[in-house]
């Protein structure tokens, strides 16, 4: 197709000129730091870290494709988009480097350098970039050509969608209108077309069937161009219709889940690296939670619970015990004094929190053995909260939407004071927030925000 071929030009290129940036920036920080000297401590493990750099931009634009729109992208856009790849680069790139133990020969003012360097440089190649390939389509002999074919009453909406649609490859010559053509035979028409130059045609035509548009499609098809029939597929609620493969059958697939299998790879990249990172610091919490939670109350120092996951898998949960052991048995007692409405339960002084409960349940530090459900799958580092099987019982289809994507750590919910909301309905709303605009960046910001409320103490009880 026209535009994925562009698109996919687009990613390659802009691949290239990154990657050669990330060179440049790294030489060239290296060079202000060491200058001519090889006080590197070592210079292969140094210049390793030039390479997983390298490595990580060739799997980022790889799997996220966020490059594909780049001619679409104003300046800002640019510059956020930039901003954030070198950012994620560097936090992943030197986590690797931390744990492959090379972190003893990084130079702070070499990253420093690089990063700052690295994002104007990446900046102005992209910009540059674009420019060029603007200049370059401009001549008659490098666009393609689009012929639009519509009916009489949509021809200004039609042409409107195709600019937003194409980039700069691309130029709109012109409209026919089937309506006005209708009593004529179609495979004539095609002949009158023949002076007209084009590359591709869009036919955009609701209210025609393909069928009836056969003798059309190959008239052009006999000419040489290729023939794109937008498919008008029948929107159910917000999600419109998809051509995608299942098995070996063309489907149309309707689905609110709108990432794509490159960016849940990341997001799952970033679990397992955020599980053991995880793990590690459980261990130590380990070391002095585990004598205090023994010594306050009778009973294991981890609470395990069977909780339901992504679109009703169950899986056991883990966290340090912060309740008394008959907390399950006095449930039912005190629902009377939920001050949640609807499918949760939550009251002022709970008395089946224990003392040491009490702190880390403030600090959330009964969280910290979820790292494990983590780094199994179970669960993501940012997701909706997982209900328990009582409360799953009890949901309809709205509500079951909020495990269409995998329970996390943490979320929407928890970085919008938690302790504060006292309607499930809210957090329900929240979590399809969270699903509906899912993004790596989006997970980004609320792992920021999460550690904010954690050091802060700010809505946990």
């Amino acid at each position: 197709m026209m535009n994925q071929r562009s698109k996919t030009a687009h990613v390659f290129i802009v691949w290239v000129i990154d990657t050669a940036c990330i060179a440049i920036s790294y030489l060239l920080a290296t060079q202000i730091r060491f200058g001519g000297s090889n006080d590197y401590g070592s210079k292969t493990l140094h210049y390793m870290v030039m390479v997983v750099l390298l490595m990580f931009c060739a799997i980022y634009d790889y799997f996220t494709n966020a490059n594909s729109r780049i001619m679409k992208r104003g300046y800002f856009g640019e510059f956020v988009c930039v901003l954030q790849f070198d950012a994620v680069m560097i936090l992943v790139s030197l986590a690797v480097v931390f744990f492959a133990q090379w972190s003893y020969i990084l130079s702070r003012s070499v990253i420093l350098n690089f990063a700052w360097m690295n994002l104007i440089l990446t900046l102005v190649g992209h910009i540059l970039y674009k420019r060029v390939v603007r200049r370059a389509y401009s001549a008659d002999t490098m666009v393609t050509k689009v012929l639009a074919v519509t009916e009489q009453d949509k021809t200004d909406e039609t042409i409107a969608k195709l600019h937003r649609m194409l980039d700069d490859t691309a130029q709109i010559v012109g409209s026919v209108s089937v309506r006005e053509l209708s009593e004529q035979n179609y495979r004539n028409i095609t002949g009158t077309l023949t002076q007209i130059p084009f590359d591709e045609v869009y036919i955009d035509t609701p209210g025609m069937t393909e069928e009836e548009l056969a003798p059309l499609i190959e008239g052009f098809e006999e000419m040489g161009v290729a023939v794109h029939y937008s498919l008008h597929l029948p929107n159910l609620g917000a999600e419109a219709g998809r051509i995608e493969n299942f098995g070996t059958d063309t489907v149309i697939t309707y689905s609110m889940v709108k990432a794509n299998p490159g960016q849940l790879l990341i997001k799952r990249l970033f679990d397992i690296l955020g599980g053991i990172v995880g793990l590690v610091l459980t261990g130590i919490i380990f070391l002095f939670l585990a004598p205090a939670i023994k010594m306050d109350s009778p009973g294991p120092v981890f609470f395990s619970q069977t909780r339901v996951g992504k679109n009703g898998r169950r899986f056991r949960i883990w966290k340090f015990r912060s309740m008394y052991q008959d907390a399950e048995e006095r449930l039912k007692e005190l629902e009377s004094q939920n001050k949640v409405k609807g499918l949760m339960f939550k009251m002022d002084n709970d008395p089946r929190i224990t003392k040491v409960g009490s702190f880390i349940r403030k600090t959330s530090l009964d969280e910290f053995p979820q790292f494990w459900n983590v780094l199994k799958g179970d669960m993501s580092l940012v997701g909706t909260r997982p209900p328990t099987e009582k409360e799953f019982a009890q949901y309809n289809e709205h509500y079951r939407r909020r495990l269409s994507m995998t329970p996390g750590l943490t979320g929407m919910w928890q970085v919008s004071g938690r302790s504060s909301i006292d309607d499930f309905d809210e957090v329900v709303k929240l979590d399809l927030q969270y699903i509906d605009n899912w993004s790596l960046a989006l997970d980004f910001r609320i792992i920021v925000q999460t550690i904010g409320v954690v050091l802060l103490h700010k809505g946990a009880e």
